[in-house]
């Protein structure tokens, strides 16, 4: 083909298909990813959940160890073992929420005292799935990051929305007294997860029926109508 003139415009080049991520062992790129991923993170429960403090002295040498990779690989997945620590912390949160939605779906006709009984108990067997879930969602991640320690209130602010809602859903109903349920909400769910923690590390002597017992007495204590004032006192 000789030269293109001033008035003439080349037929464009037909560009080449893109070759696909090349697999290994029969398995394409996507599947060994996140394969690699999951293994970082079981990794990581084991790491960070393993005692008091553990993940402030776990370091990525230690967790690719553990999950049988290499540095370079879980730089591929990860920018350090705080996004590992807030993944957890997520999927842990995910679990639950997921169990809970779907056990309240099946009791949406029955009492207050039922629905929450039902939601707790679908709660408390993803958090005991593991002992060291309570640790990592509850412990290992407070306080390490402001921006972790903001991911960690917004996800306890949602777990006190999602019973606030109940409770103002039965106060409409007229099994409870309609008041604000809030503050009793937050102290409840500060509750939940101090005992379950407490329960998981040996510190309780208890079966988890017993434990959710003696929070449902408190629980349906909780919905009891505050005391008049005294005589004297701010009406």
């Amino acid at each position: 083909m000789g030269p293109v003139g001033p008035d003439e415009v080349p037929e464009p080049v037909p560009e080449e298909p893109r070759r696909p991520a090349r697999a290994y062992g029969g398995k394409p790129a996507e599947q060994r990813r996140a394969e690699r991923r999951r293994r970082f993170l079981e990794a990581g429960v084991e790491l960070f959940g393993a005692g008091p403090g553990a993940y402030r002295t776990a370091s990525v040498a230690a967790l690719c160890a553990r999950a049988g990779l290499s540095t370079r690989q879980f730089y591929e997945e990860f920018r350090n073992l705080e996004d590992v620590l807030a993944a957890l912390h997520r999927q842990v949160q995910q679990a639950a929420q997921t169990a809970v939605v779907e056990a309240l779906a099946e009791v949406a006709g029955g009492t207050v005292r039922e629905r929450v009984e039902t939601a707790f108990r679908a709660y408390a067997r993803v958090l005991t799935a593991h002992p060291h879930l309570v640790r990592i969602a509850f412990v290992e991640v407070t306080g390490v990051t402001p921006e972790l320690e903001r991911r960690r209130l917004e996800a306890r602010r949602g777990w006190v929305d999602l019973l606030v809602a109940a409770l103002d859903e039965a106060a409409e109903r007229g099994e409870i007294g309609a008041r604000d349920y809030r503050l009793a909400a937050l102290g409840f769910v500060g509750a939940v997860n101090g005992l379950l923690y407490d329960w998981t590390a040996g510190y309780v002597d208890a079966s988890l029926d017993t434990i959710v017992d003696e929070l449902m007495l408190l629980f349906m204590g909780l919905l009891r109508p505050p005391p008049p004032p005294g005589p004297g006192a701010p009406g």
